[in-house]
C-alpha cells in the first residue's frame, strides 16, 4: 500500500528523483501505515467519540452527565438513586478497556452485562423473589472504590446479590489503584469467566453464569440527602471494546 502511494506521487510529479528525498518521504508514510494497521488489527472499537454522548442513554437516577476534555463526566445530585449512563447496544463476550478518575470521597463503578426492565418486574434470585422497579439497572459491576477499603476492581452484583469477588485477599490489586489520578480498567468476559484488572494488575477472577449479555454503563452512586456529597465528580475516557467470537 505504501509503495503504491509513493508510485502515484511520482507519477503526479510530486516526488523528485533524488533518492535522499524519496527516503525522507517514505519513512513517515511507512510509520503512518504501521500505526493504522496495528490499530485495526487489535480489534478494539471506541464506545465514546470524545465529543458527544451519542450511543449512550441514561437510566435509573438523575445524576448529571456531560462531555468535557474528551471525557465523560458524571456529577452527583441530591435526592437521587444510583444513576447509569448505558450503551444503547448490549454485549456478551468481550474485552473492555477504559480510563477513569474519581473524587476520593465518591463511590462509583462500571457496569457490564447489565440490564433493566421497562416495567416493574419480579424475578427469583438465589431462591428468593425480588422486585425490580422499572428502569432500575442491575448486573455485574467493576467497583470503583477510592475509600481506605480499596476494593477498586472487585466485582459487585449491582441490585441483585451484592459482592461476588471483593479484594480483601488481593493486596496487590488494592495497592494498584492510584488516588486522584487516571487509572486503567480492563474487564474480560468469556462465557461464564469474568476477569478484571486495575492498572494492569489482576483483580477479580470468577465464574458466574447468571447473565451472559447486557449493556455497559457508567455509574454515579446516589448520595441521598448528604449535601456535602453533592457536586462530586467521576470521569471516564478512552472507552473501547473488543467483541470476542
Amino acid at each position: 500500500m505504501i509503495v503504491e502511494i509513493f508510485r502515484q506521487m511520482r507519477a503526479a510529479g510530486s516526488v523528485e528523483e533524488d533518492p535522499m528525498m524519496n527516503s525522507r518521504l517514505l519513512l513517515p508514510l511507512a510509520l503512518f501505515g504501521l500505526l493504522t494497521s496495528s490499530h485495526a488489527e487489535d480489534g478494539f472499537v471506541p464506545l465514546f467519540d470524545g465529543k458527544t454522548l451519542t450511543g449512550w442513554e441514561q437510566h435509573s437516577g438523575t445524576a448529571e452527565y456531560r462531555v468535557e476534555n474528551e471525557a465523560v463526566v458524571g456529577k452527583t445530585v441530591p435526592v437521587s438513586g444510583n444513576s447509569f449512563l448505558c450503551t444503547s447496544k448490549t454485549y456478551s463476550d468481550f474485552i473492555l478497556e477504559l480510563e477513569f478518575k474519581v473524587d476520593p470521597s465518591m463511590n462509583s463503578g462500571i457496569q457490564f452485562r447489565s440490564n433493566y426492565y421497562t416495567k416493574e418486574t419480579e424475578v427469583e434470585i438465589a431462591g428468593k423473589k425480588k422486585k425490580f422497579p422499572a428502569d432500575r439497572v442491575h448486573g455485574y459491576q467493576f467497583e470503583i472504590d477510592p475509600s481506605p477499603r480499596a476494593f477498586t476492581g472487585g466485582v459487585y452484583d449491582e441490585g441483585r446479590r451484592g459482592w461476588l469477588f471483593d479484594l480483601k485477599d488481593n493486596e496487590a490489586a488494592r495497592k494498584a489503584f492510584k488516588q486522584g489520578e487516571w487509572n486503567q480498567a480492563r474487564i474480560e468476559c468469556r462465557g461464564d469467566s469474568i476477569k478484571t484488572f486495575i492498572n494492569g494488575v489482576p483483580a477479580a477472577d470468577l465464574k458466574d453464569g447468571m447473565t451472559h449479555e447486557g449493556v455497559i454503563a457508567l455509574q454515579v452512586h446516589g448520595v441521598g440527602k448528604k449535601t456535602e456529597a453533592v457536586g462530586k465528580e467521576v470521569m471516564w475516557k478512552n472507552i473501547r471494546i473488543k467483541e470476542l467470537k
